[in-house]
């Protein structure tokens, strides 16, 4: 019988988090989750996932513990990574076996408008979670990272064993900030630590500022979208049960020293301390364009089209390299592009009480 673990996901309303405090309190955990409910994108949406789990945000105060009323095994507490009182409070008290830090400031172009954000959440933020698994120690801490992190490399598909040092928004360059205080603490403390780069998380309860959404809400409601480099984009897009059951895996397989790890020539996705990073992607980039037209097949409705140039901060196309994901953990993605866009969507027309034509 595998022993009950107590696990802390930060980000619990948020898109990944809400979906994997879901998984890990079905599966018996004990889970505690944390997040400071802001408003980047609809509050509304988050409290949605966090009734869904039960929690009732009537019953939500700051810095105070909510047991839910659906999973016995499950409680939330609003909170600030930026906190750190609270934060070392919170692990003092608890003594969590596994960390996965999912809560972050999102979002590339929100960055170009809003960097303190990302400063605040990204990186002080994650100190003190590094912080806090120094001190109160942890046998994995397991964080996400972004696939932004590629920033200009050209080269696909995208592999965590090539360099990739140079991003084109702050998002970008705090997520790799992240990979790399994750490795001094790992070398410096032994906490074992495992980056994961997310390709396009998609999926019912997803998150209004990404594409399908958007593309989505404004074709039902027969308004243009807004479509960048004149639709030559390309995605790696990924479902989120393929993430959750990605994620899965890897918490259940802390990071150790790579014993063959040659500082002449240094392999950027492990090393002689108990870190590593990983791509959680689909390995099947999906024309923008594509996306367009499954959603148009599915509701039934004509895309109102505004072509415009690439944004700042935007990278033409992703691809995620899987080979060491699925030989260490086993993860092998299986939902179709067509299959989790039909999914999305009648999720999104269920919530907001869509009637189709």
């Amino acid at each position: 019988m595998q022993k009950i673990r107590k696990i802390l996901v930060t980000g619990a309303a948020g898109f990944i988090g809400f979906h994997l405090v879901k998984h890990l309190s079905m599966k018996g955990d004990m889970v505690v989750g944390l997040d400071n409910i802001n408003n980047y994108y609809d509050i509304q949406l988050k409290y949605g996932r966090l009734n869904e789990t039960g929690i009732p945000s009537a019953a939500i105060q700051y810095a105070k513990m909510v047991p839910s009323t659906v999973h016995p095994s499950y409680r939330f507490i609003l909170l600030n990574l930026e906190d750190k009182i609270n934060i070392m409070n919170l692990f003092s008290d608890e003594a969590f076996d596994i960390v996965i830090n999912l809560a972050a400031q999102a979002g590339v172009r929100y960055s170009l408008t809003h960097p303190q954000s990302y400063i605040d959440s990204n990186i002080n933020g994650f100190v003190n979670i590094l912080e806090a698994c120094r001190q109160f120690p942890v046998k994995h801490l397991v964080y996400a990272s972004s696939s932004s992190v590629y920033g200009l490399q050209t080269r696909m598909p995208f592999s965590v064993h090539d360099n990739a040092v140079h991003p084109v928004s702050l998002y970008a360059a705090t997520k790799k900030a992240n990979e790399l205080m994750a490795h001094s603490y790992s070398h410096l403390f032994n906490i074992p630590t495992t980056g994961m780069r997310f390709f396009t998380v998609y999926g019912p309860w997803g998150r209004p500022d990404m594409a399908l959404f958007l593309f989505t809400k404004n074709i039902l409601e027969g308004k243009p979208i807004q479509v960048f480099n004149n639709g030559d984009m390309q995605r790696d897009f990924t479902y989120i049960d393929d993430i959750v059951e990605g994620v899965l895996s890897i918490i259940d397989k802390p990071a150790v020293c790579n014993p063959d790890w040659d500082g002449d020539k240094p392999d950027p996705g492990t090393s002689t301390a108990p870190f590593r990073l990983c791509n959680l992607g689909n390995a099947s980039p999906v024309n923008l364009m594509d996306v367009i037209h499954n959603i148009e097949e599915i509701t039934g409705k004509q895309a109102i089209i505004n072509f415009k140039p690439i944004q700042e901060g935007d990278v033409k196309a992703t691809w995620a390299d899987l080979q060491d994901t699925c030989s260490e953990f086993g993860y092998s993605p299986k939902t179709t592009i067509v299959d989790g866009i039909r999914h999305f969507i009648s999720w999104y027309m269920d919530f907001y009480s869509i009637r189709k034509n």
